[in-house]
């Protein structure tokens, strides 16, 4: 292909001229950023460090929160350094990588939240059964399919995107987006449409079907229990609740977008839902887990104690 369908750049049209409040910007953006990293770290080595939360459900919490990072990392990285930036401009093979990145990251989520949503339906429906069933080579085993899975099938989706010819290289976006890329070819798209809804059918709707199956059998189960039974189901599964509808709606809002006519809509209010499902998630999802539940939480304050005492020591010396 030449240069005239496949451009060497890329343009991300959806920066806003926000002239002298751009450093500010920045600087809460470098700090929400900073925030993110510190929180899911922390998840990370709590879970880490402690022998008693080498759980099934813990395991697959500290993995939410490597993902967590790995999904800021592939979108802050490029998005302070063009807000600081008169031009916008991404070349073609950097915006397929944050293509990939972005995407896997999404893929990720959806399939970590499917196999939790196993793990809690196994402990509240078959409880006798859960330490045989969710063994650590099955934790294993459902882990590398979480991260395998959506690693191919993202990379069918980029490569077959990768290939077409291009008649333009304006991206109505902060960020590259394997859609707005393809809406450029130059040729038929059918086979990228028919790709993209398997994908989005297996990636997407089936996990997201399976938690709202798992939890309705939770839900028929509690429904013939006591209170005391009740409310621990509750206090272990509101987290894994909270985080489903959270990125479940930033999901939502992201493909509402793609679908719209970007110039009708408030160009702020665009870039803030475009964002959201790559920002939002790991904000919440380390405060969720590191308040909700208690396990979690002790550790952390316990850290923060140790650390403040340390510190108060070192100022006697």
């Amino acid at each position: 292909m030449d240069n005239s369908t496949s451009p060497p750049y890329f343009n991300l049209t959806m920066f806003v001229n926000i002239g002298i409040y751009r450093y500010p910007t920045f600087v809460l953006c470098f700090l929400l950023y900073a925030f993110i990293v510190s929180a899911n770290v922390v998840i990370i080595v709590v879970i880490s460090q402690e022998k008693t939360l080498h759980e099934p459900m813990y395991i697959f919490i500290m993995c939410l929160s490597m993902n967590s990072l790995y999904g800021s990392a592939g979108f802050f990285f490029r998005f302070l350094r063009d807000l600081l930036s008169d031009t916008h401009l991404i070349s073609r093979p950097a915006c397929f990588t944050q293509i990939y990145v972005i995407y896997t990251y999404a893929s990720y989520e959806l399939t970590l939240l499917g196999i939790m949503a196993y793990d809690r339906h196994v402990a509240v429906c078959q409880p006798l059964h859960y330490h045989n069933k969710v063994t650590s080579k099955v934790v294993s085993k459902l882990v590398a399919c979480a991260w395998i899975c959506p690693a191919f099938s993202v990379a069918t989706c980029v490569y077959l995107a990768f290939r077409l010819p291009l008649c333009g290289n304006k991206i109505p976006k902060v960020f590259c987006a394997n859609w707005p890329v393809v809406k450029l070819s130059c040729v038929t798209t059918v086979i990228n449409n028919l790709v993209g809804m398997l994908l989005t059918t297996t990636t997407v709707f089936l996990p997201l079907a399976f938690v709202l199956y798992t939890y309705t059998r939770i839900f028929l189960v509690c429904r013939k229990q006591s209170s005391e039974f009740k409310a621990k189901v509750i206090q272990s599964c509101l987290p894994h609740i909270i985080t489903f509808v959270n990125y479940s709606i930033t999901v939502f809002c992201d493909i509402a977008l793609s679908r719209i006519d970007l110039e009708d809509v408030n160009p702020f209010v665009a870039v803030i839902l475009s964002v959201e499902f790559v920002v939002i998630p790991p904000i919440v999802n380390p405060l969720v887990y590191g308040l909700k539940l208690p396990e979690i939480r002790k550790l952390i304050l316990r850290m923060l104690s140790c650390s403040k005492a340390v510190q108060n020591t070192k100022h006697l010396k």
